[in-house]
């Protein structure tokens, strides 16, 4: 009888109808594959029922952060050979159900399933959010899913973000670090606000403070930072005092659509839109327009994904709902301008960035697995997993184009037209 990593390798390309990219390493110790190609390590054969239970990429990162299945070698490598077989051929169960209907994939599929032994789907990973279908972006739903996402322990993000505490793109300059880097992006946020002292600043999500600390430091001006987490705002609080700031930054752990105290100056939405979900985006973009002075400024950094042909078919990433993000959602950065248009914005820049977090991603993978042990501690190990492989992927999905993050400025100007920014709005980045 062959050994499990040969059956597996040959039953797999059965299966999928090209070679498989990947060595295999199964549980007897047994390998197959491409030399010198990344190793998909198969612990044990709980990984093929998590698989075949669930295919795609939901049973995959069952299997990963179930520490069933793991990677030899470089990840990075690994998760760019499997993308074009997973998460760009959208192997779903409507597609395996077509797939089936080819009596070779049939017969391999069922080899698979003996192979797997007996046929009981495993429970997922206690990291999993299981909840019943609801409506999506309530009060009470936004705060569980940034929950789940953020309190997960202050100490395990400073391992991975580093001193700056900055958890969205930076912005890098040759030869800059990270933590330099993140002081550069939350200047160039200022920059582009046109920042005074004395002004108010509203900061939407306003994670451990970094950027309201920068803003009431840097520019003197007064700061309110919402956020919906509990463990976020204790410890802006904390930085806040510390820095003697509490005169100018107040750190509310608040929703966004509560906020009545405006009006402001301007706005920073730094990594913030993209828990709010599309039915509700125009009620966010409305909400901060009404929030702002005549003239005042917005600062949306958002991640955006490629449109669609079909918009009405966009599904949700499996991996990103269940483990990292629920609810969250993705939109074209056309979708954004456009929202934000009807809200009442003049849209007057957009810059992206998206090879900037690319480079950001892979400092804070390598944060993490430089002190791995340390953050299984802090977090467990599939936590710690989830992490891992999220943000590689993130990574290679930015610098691939799959997804993109942009920076755009859009301004409540009034109706005298003045607008009241440069005729080059691009004064502020001389680089």
């Amino acid at each position: 009888m062959a050994d499990a990593a040969s059956r597996l390798s040959r039953l797999a390309e059965q299966m999928l109808g090209v070679p498989l990219p990947v060595r295999i390493q199964a549980w007897d110790g047994s390998q197959a594959g491409p030399p010198g190609a990344p190793t998909l390590v198969v612990r044990n054969r709980r990984a093929l029922r998590r698989i075949l239970f669930k295919p795609g990429e939901l049973g995959l990162a069952r299997a990963w952060v179930a520490g069933d299945l793991d990677v030899e070698g470089d990840l990075y490598s690994a998760l760019d050979a499997m993308a074009s077989l997973v998460w760009e051929r959208g192997e779903d169960a409507r597609t395996l159900r077509q797939a089936l209907r080819d009596p070779v994939v049939r017969a391999a599929v069922l080899d698979l399933l003996r192979i797997a032994g007996p046929p009981l789907p495993p429970a997922p990973p206690r990291e999993e959010v299981r909840r019943p279908r609801r409506r999506l972006h309530t009060r009470r739903t936004d705060r569980q899913a940034i929950s789940h996402h953020y309190d997960v322990g202050n100490d395990f993000y400073e391992l991975v973000l580093g001193p700056s505490m900055v958890y969205s793109c930076a912005y890098w300059e040759d030869g800059g670090t990270l933590e330099s880097a993140q002081r550069d992006k939350l200047e160039l946020v200022c920059a582009k606000l046109g920042l005074t002292e004395g002004q108010r600043l509203l900061d939407v999500g306003c994670g451990w403070g970094s950027m309201a600390i920068h803003a009431a430091r840097e520019h003197g001006v007064s700061v309110v930072g919402i956020t919906l987490s509990q463990e976020q705002a204790a410890y802006a609080r904390k930085r806040v005092a510390d820095e003697g700031l509490t005169d100018l930054v107040e750190i509310r752990v608040q929703d966004y659509r509560d906020v009545v105290d405006g009006p402001f100056d301007a706005v920073s939405s730094i990594g913030m839109a993209e828990h709010v979900g599309a039915e509700r985006y125009l009620e966010y973009a409305s909400q901060l327009y009404a929030l702002l002075k005549p003239g005042g400024r917005l600062l949306n950094h958002q991640i955006a994904r490629r449109p669609q042909r079909d918009e009405t078919a966009y599904e949700v990433d499996d991996f990103i709902d269940a483990y990292v993000f629920p609810d969250g959602e993705l939109a074209p950065i056309g979708t954004t301008v456009t929202q934000l248009e009807r809200a009442g914005f003049e849209v007057r820049d957009v810059e992206a960035i998206r090879e900037h977090y690319a480079r950001t991603l892979r400092r804070w993978v390598g944060n993490l697995e430089a002190d791995w042990d340390r953050a299984v501690r802090l977090t467990g190990p599939g936590r710690a997993r989830v992490w891992r492989l999220y943000m590689a992927a993130s990574a290679l999905s930015f610098e691939r184009n799959r997804i993109g993050v942009n920076q755009v400025l859009a301004v409540r100007t009034p109706e005298s037209g003045a607008s009241g920014l440069p005729p080059r709005t691009r004064t502020w980045n001389t680089a």
